[in-house]
């Protein structure tokens, strides 16, 4: 039997789906909830896209669903080369600036036409001028609110994240694109704070 003319393409997929393993690897800065280890950009990219999936129906506008959900499985991917960015922190130009090149390389593995289309979504989501980014844009945001408001703020705590900081975040990210999130989230964190449990985030690092 002769080789099928797309076989080359096929195992660029298959190349692509094992560097895609890769992501297993990378660290961020949350807990699981229950576990003493840090959750990795895998596993996040899988619980935002079922947090989007059920979040799609509060959106201010109508999105698809299906495109919103490509966006977030793939929006990590460049994490694969310059790991996990965390979003409290100040170096936004250099971090893009080196996942541009990531995506290029990452996506460059696919077959042209496979490539173009994630790269695409990789782009959508960096630029957030459409209603679907925007809605992944925010459920990637509040993720990781959800896991340190029922984890007792694990990652604020350690890495010293202020209210001030939190609430402004979340709040761009949700409010327009999600109000039914900004106004049911907004309360519980100025909660968690209020109670005393992140009460190190305001010392000095």
């Amino acid at each position: 039997m002769p080789e099928p003319t797309n076989a080359a393409d096929v195992r660029r997929v298959f190349e692509f789906a094992i560097e895609l393993d890769r992501l297993k690897a990378v660290s961020r800065k949350i807990k699981p909830l229950g576990l003493d280890r840090y959750e990795n950009s895998a596993e996040h990219s899988w619980h935002v896209c079922v947090l989007a999936l059920l979040l799609a129906r509060y959106s201010a506008a109508p999105v698809d669903v299906g495109r919103v959900l490509e966006i977030l499985l793939v929006h990590d991917v460049p994490e694969i080369d310059h790991g996990d960015h965390f979003v409290y922190s100040r170096d936004v130009t250099a971090t893009a600036a080196a996942e541009a090149i990531a995506a290029e390389r990452i996506f460059g593995l696919l077959p042209e036409a496979e490539g173009r289309r994630l790269l695409s979504r990789w782009r959508e989501y960096e630029e957030r001028q459409t209603p679907e980014a925007r809605l992944a844009y925010a459920a990637d945001r509040l993720m990781p609110v959800l896991q340190n408001l029922f984890g007792g703020g694990q990652s604020w705590r350690e890495n010293r994240v202020p209210l001030e900081q939190v609430r402004a975040l979340v709040h761009d990210a949700t409010a327009e694109v999600c109000p039914a999130v900004w106004w049911s989230v907004g309360p519980l964190i100025e909660s968690l704070y209020a109670s005393g449990v992140l009460d190190e985030t305001r010392r000095p690092g």
